[in-house]
């Protein structure tokens, strides 16, 4: 099932997420609905406080890559980032919360991170390239943070009408939304 993807300006996005157990409830379909989610949005990655949750859950999906290998596909359940290294380097990001802006991103291309996966088992992975650059943004999402927040100060203040817009909902996505303004039109 695909569910909305909150937008740029909603609270949940901003928490600091909490971990969950393997008791957390119907984890199996909420997987499931995040990666339907995902795909329908064209996403490489989705965390759980973009669909509202604020809890320490992520998935990611990078896709085959040009030369048709399988691309990096894995969920990610409390997962902490032991270890950033390498020399940064800038790639452009976008995110499914803030559509239609895409920035040039500086990020270390190497990680460790520690993460149960769907089955509860935990993991210790090192990653580089395109999966840890996409692992280190979801990951930010859970810590409450944004891909905007990395950005200088004279770009934050160049996209804040746009950035505005979007968490009033005048925006164009192809996948559903929902807006900071519409979860407060609810209470």
């Amino acid at each position: 099932m695909k569910l909305p993807i909150v937008a740029y300006g909603d609270p949940v996005l901003r928490k600091v997420c909490q971990n969950i157990d393997e008791n957390y409830p119907d984890l199996t379909k909420l997987i499931s609905n995040m990666f339907d989610t995902m795909y329908a949005a064209y996403g490489v990655g989705l965390a759980a406080p973009q669909i509202g949750l604020p809890i320490r859950l992520f998935i990611v999906d990078t896709g085959a890559d040009e030369d048709g290998n399988p691309g990096f596909k894995r969920v990610f359940i409390n997962a902490v980032i032991l270890e950033e290294s390498g020399e940064p380097w800038a790639f452009t990001e976008g995110c499914l919360s803030i559509p239609e802006i895409r920035e040039d991103v500086m990020r270390k291309p190497n990680v460790l991170v520690q993460y149960y996966d769907e089955n509860w088992v935990m993991h210790e992975e090192a990653l580089s390239a395109m999966p840890a650059r996409v692992v280190q943004h979801e990951y930010d999402h859970i810590e409450g943070k944004l891909f905007t927040d990395t950005l200088s100060l004279l770009r934050k203040r160049m996209l804040k009408s746009k950035l505005d817009s979007i968490s009033r909902g005048d925006v164009r996505a192809d996948y559903k939304m929902k807006f900071p303004q519409q979860r407060n039109k609810k209470r």
